[in-house]
């Protein structure tokens, strides 16, 4: 399968300034992908060198088989959507009027403009002045204005702003709906929670620098974190504070009938084993770490990482 970003040893510099330090990416049809890291980390420079806004000081960058700022530009354009983190539209136009625009400038069929504000749920706001819309309205007309003409590729920046918790599941599940469609979505975001039921893998970055990127799992078996392994019952008289053959388990109570272990990966087998031979224990739950555990392990100073255990 042929990738539909593929960056080698990507590069952006001003000045003694290193924007993005010798990416390394490939991401292929129909993948969501996250992209996080601090501000300033690079994500938003990504974005801006796979839309052709701005050129690399080195390495090579393809977007849909070509260089984003060159002769390929004005296809590869019609051919992606953009939603920017603060998105803004002329104020004296209708909702409507601002898609139909859009739509003329990437010279998609106008009749798409009614169906995507249907689907973001704006068709009863559609004549209406975009200066009378909330914020959320806007990331809503923003989104339909990415989706114009089908796009093959989708790059959101900060995509859920605004939006109130309804809205936000509407969006994640648009999201699949391209996904399914064979769409390949680029997200930023800070909202981690939000973003991981949807991705299919995570880019971290920090300072320029590819710190991570894999799946959930591979990110998870790189980082080794301690899981959470949460039992419920009763158990009188039982000491869980000794008795482990394993060092790396650290027993937390939480009341007289729950009981929170954070445990190594290796250890789980064994923790398990003995909360199943325990005489009281109802149920056992197990709690992999999050992508925001994840996101803090990858990009903390080195110095600072360690295994021993999750906040």
């Amino acid at each position: 399968m042929n990738p539909v970003i593929e960056c080698r040893n990507l590069t952006l510099r001003h000045g003694a300034l290193t924007r993005l330090d010798a990416l390394d990416l490939s991401v292929y049809e129909g993948e969501v992908l996250a992209l996080l890291g601090h501000n300033g980390a690079g994500k938003t420079t990504t974005m801006k060198l796979i839309l052709g806004l701005i050129s690399p000081s080195g390495g090579e960058l393809k977007v849909l088989g070509g260089a984003p700022d060159g002769p390929h530009a004005e296809t590869l354009r019609r051919r992606l959507g953009y939603l920017p983190e603060n998105v803004s539209f002329y104020e004296q136009l209708s909702g409507r009027e601002v898609l139909s625009y859009f739509a003329r400038l990437k010279r998609v069929d106008r009749r798409q403009v009614g169906e995507l504000l249907e689907r973001v749920g704006l068709s009863e706001a559609a004549n209406r002045r975009v200066k009378t819309y909330s914020k959320g309205m806007r990331q809503r007309l923003g989104l339909a204005q990415a989706l114009l003409g089908d796009p093959q590729l989708l790059l959101l920046d900060e995509p859920t702003t605004g939006l109130d918790p309804a809205a936000t599941r509407d969006f994640y599940e648009t999201v699949r709906e391209l996904r399914e469609r064979g769409c390949t979505v680029l997200l930023s975001s800070h909202v981690l929670p939000g973003v991981e039921p949807y991705i299919d893998r995570a880019l971290i970055l920090g300072a320029g620098r590819r710190l991570a990127l894999g799946s959930l799992d591979e990110l998870r078996r790189e980082a080794a974190l301690p899981l959470t392994v949460r039992a419920r019952g009763s158990w009188p008289g039982t000491d869980w504070a000794s008795g482990w053959d394993e060092t790396r388990v650290t027993p937390r109570h939480l009341n007289g009938h729950v009981l929170e272990l954070g445990v190594h990966p290796s250890a789980k087998m064994a923790v398990l084993r003995r909360l199943a031979d325990t005489p009281g224990v109802e149920d056992i739950e197990l709690l992999p770490p999050t992508l925001e555990h994840l996101y803090a392990h990858f990009s903390a100073p080195l110095p600072t990482r360690d295994t021993r255990g999750l906040s």
